[in-house]
């Protein structure tokens, strides 16, 4: 039984950041000429992107919001496609819009975290094959080169891709598409340590591989090669600059090794792993599994032990979690999940872990990339009207930024329905 409601006091380091996250596909709207725009309709998906949030229009009062619920950091992407919708012909109004974005944030004394790619690569890019090409990276150095100068005294903190250790799928072109991203951040990291004396990461998807069976040889053997070919691959070329994978050469890039100052990680759950599938995907626990909205989703399961175990890894540079929520119908799993996952990266702070800051996923609800059904946001989206409206978890978050940590008594404000089952300290 997990803890649901009796936690002891926990606080956070001093100076801790708190706040949120979101990517700009999936809540601008009208990203005409970005890739994601163009899969959508090619690929029929069950809902079009649209105007999404309709943030591109809005941006001004989501960022009074932003402030009015106690966000001491911001994560967000500027969209490549809206700055570079043609190759070498840049949007000069978007960015001036990225600016004032970005120049607003930092008014308020809001920490901005900055991803360059979070989906939203133009479509003019993925025509050319993206990143699955070596060849391609230079386009991608261009956007960096033109961007960074243009927008650095407004970052402190940079991202340059998201989650590129997920990219591609379980395929073998996965791995040469995950080396060539890895070389992308390494050059991405090095030209805006040109103008910027701001931290640079590429955001990271911590996945907790576990074995169907822990005492089948060939589910731990499987559950292995997939934490290699999603975590450790990444971890080692960052700490050595060798990039090793199945299927290909080890490489040794010398600009990758240390081209990272902090580690960004995005957690959620574990991947349940069976040798016996050809997809490896094992079937969910039923004392575990939980189905939060009426849809199939992946998220469906608490497994906050997962982002202890996975923060051990990364004691040897400070860490941030760049991404951390759940999609529910019911606000309450939302509180519940926050208390969980928090109370378990508490723990990895007693362990050693320099862990400096939290950004939850995500500020509102938005287009989960082919639906609008999985809602992840403390903030309420009306995708009709597009009004607003913070969720009880949006105040439960805000108070305990305040606190710089919370207690059992604070989850049983929002939670007073939940019993108090009895425990003894």
């Amino acid at each position: 039984m997990l803890n649901t409601v009796s936690f002891p006091e926990m606080k956070f380091p001093e100076g801790f950041i708190w706040g949120s996250a979101t990517a700009g596909h999936q809540i601008e709207g009208d990203n005409i000429h970005s890739d994601n725009w163009h899969k959508e309709i090619k690929h029929s998906y069950p809902a079009l992107s649209g105007k999404a949030c309709d943030h591109w229009r809005l941006y001004r009062e989501d960022i009074d919001m932003i402030k009015e619920l106690g966000h001491q950091g911001y994560r967000l992407s500027l969209n490549w496609a809206r700055l570079e919708p043609e190759q070498g012909k840049h949007d000069q109004a978007a960015l001036t819009q990225y600016i004032d974005m970005l120049s607003r944030l930092k008014e308020r004394g809001i920490k901005t975290f900055v991803t360059i790619s979070h989906g939203g690569n133009p479509q003019w890019f993925a025509e050319l094959g993206e990143f699955g090409k070596r060849a391609n990276l230079v386009h991608f150095e261009k956007h960096v080169e033109w961007l960074v100068p243009k927008i650095k005294d407004y970052v402190d903190f940079w991202m340059v891709i998201n989650e590129f250790n997920i990219g591609g799928g379980d395929s073998v072109a996965a791995a040469d598409y995950r080396a060539n991203c890895l070389v992308a951040h390494a050059r991405g990291y090095h030209i805006i340590k040109k103008y910027s004396d701001s931290s640079v990461s590429s955001a990271h998807a911590l996945r907790a591989c576990h074995p169907a069976n822990p005492f089948d040889r060939f589910d731990r053997q499987f559950a292995e090669l997939d934490d290699w070919l999603c975590n450790e691959f990444f971890f080692h070329a960052i700490r050595t600059g060798e990039i090793v994978f199945p299927y290909r050469d080890a490489e040794y890039i010398p600009e990758l090794k240390d081209s990272l100052d902090y580690w960004a990680i995005n957690y959620y759950c574990r991947r349940i792993i069976s040798a016996r599938k050809k997809k490896i995907d094992g079937d969910c626990y039923t004392a575990t599994h939980t189905k939060m909205i009426d849809m199939n989703f992946y998220l469906e399961e608490f497994y906050p032990e997962g982002l202890s175990a996975g923060l051990m890894r990364l004691r040897d540079k400070p860490v941030y979690i760049t991404e951390n929520g759940i999609s529910c119908d019911d606000d309450r799993w939302r509180i519940l999940k926050l208390a969980q996952d928090l109370a378990a990266m508490h723990d990895a702070v007693k362990k050693g872990v320099d862990l400096r800051g939290y950004l939850h996923w995500t500020l509102m609800d938005n287009y989960e990339w082919s639906s609008f059904v999985p809602r992840f946001g403390l903030v309420h989206v009306d995708f009709e009207t597009f009004k607003r409206t913070p969720k009880p978890s949006a105040f439960f978050f805000r108070e305990l930024i305040e606190q710089n940590g919370f207690d059992g008594e604070l989850v049983r404000k929002y939670l007073p329905e939940i019993p108090v089952l009895k425990l003894y300290k």
